[in-house]
């Protein structure tokens, strides 16, 4: 007769332990991008939107960065090395300058030897805008002509100061030279003060799609030889090319190069979460490239590989070698 009051006992204390037991709570990810407004910014939230959406286990938490995308990803680089952040988007160039300790950050304090790639998005290509009516229609036109050469110092001058290297070309071997900074080459180049100017963006970028409207802007390829030995010497650099149609008056696609924008995380966050947030983002791939332009060319196999100069996290190399990527 005890039998069955003690089994309807045991049956409800294990109940009761099984409700108690606390179900695994979401692991909260906080992602750096760019300024509010601009395009890293916008490829984090459409990346933080699908988590929360498609993917259980993770919320995601978006986290701004000040300045341009060059002065954004520093940003994120340094925020994840201080544990503010759990994953950021920062470009292959300054992944590469955080690194190795070389360029801009060759004599700053502190180490970046934690940072880890998890996976690349897309490049960031150099941009080679001309008058239609400069005669410019490949990069060896641009050697007597009118150009900004971009300002001093700045992360897009020194994409330009590759391109005159790789070319051996000084300022002297144009007629004019200004000296510009991105937010201000636009007048220049409406009003014929220069026949060339160039932009480091996210296509479509809408400073180019005025140019390209207002001012009868062309995209001129940035190719050759000697452009393919730049990019062959330059771990961070990638040829690309943007697509034709874009912009107005350029139906043809346009070959260049560029730095491609990376997805970066740090050894202090676990194998788990890197593992979870890669596979949810590669699960539905197909819904992340219908959120901007700039992503519709997304492969697997390239976000894999290409621009990811610090060493691979070990749960992205783990979702990887599942799925035969690496």
């Amino acid at each position: 007769m005890l039998k069955t009051p003690l089994a309807y006992l045991s049956v409800a204390a294990l109940g009761l332990t099984l409700a108690a037991a606390p179900a695994r709570s979401a692991e909260e990810v906080t992602l750096g991008a760019g300024d509010r407004g601009g395009a890293n910014y916008a490829f984090g939230r459409a990346i933080c939107r699908l988590l929360d959406r498609a993917v259980e286990g993770i919320t995601c938490s978006l986290s701004p960065a000040s300045g341009g995308d060059a002065a954004a990803s520093f940003a994120t680089l340094v925020d994840l090395r201080n544990g503010s952040i759990e994953i950021g988007i920062a470009r292959s160039d300054w992944q590469h300058y955080a690194v190795t300790k070389t360029g801009p950050v060759e004599h700053m304090a502190g180490s970046f030897d934690t940072i880890r790639s998890l996976f690349s998005l897309h490049s960031q290509p150099f941009t080679l805008v001309a008058r239609k009516d400069a005669g410019i229609a490949e990069l060896a036109d641009l050697k007597g002509k009118r150009v900004n050469l971009g300002k001093p110092y700045s992360s897009d001058r020194a994409s330009m100061e590759m391109v005159l290297a790789a070319q051996a070309w000084t300022a002297r071997d144009f007629v004019l030279v200004e000296e510009l900074p991105t937010d201000q080459q636009s007048l220049a180049f409406c009003h014929d003060r220069v026949q060339a100017a160039y932009y480091v963006v996210s296509h479509p970028d809408p400073d180019v799609a005025r140019l390209a409207k207002l001012c009868d802007a062309r995209l001129v390829p940035v190719a050759g030889p000697a452009i393919d030995k730049l990019v062959a010497a330059t771990p961070y650099l990638a040829a690309t090319t943007i697509p034709g149609g874009v912009y107005p008056g350029s139906s043809d696609p346009v070959k260049t190069f560029g730095a491609t924008l990376t997805v970066v995380s740090s050894t202090d966050v676990s194998e788990d979460v890197v593992y979870r947030f890669v596979k949810g983002l590669f699960d539905n791939l197909e819904r992340l490239k219908k959120t901007h332009p700039a992503l519709r060319a997304l492969t697997p196999g390239d976000m894999a590989r290409t621009g990811l100069t610090a060493p691979l996290h070990a749960g992205a190399a783990r979702f990887f070698r599942e799925q035969g990527l690496m």
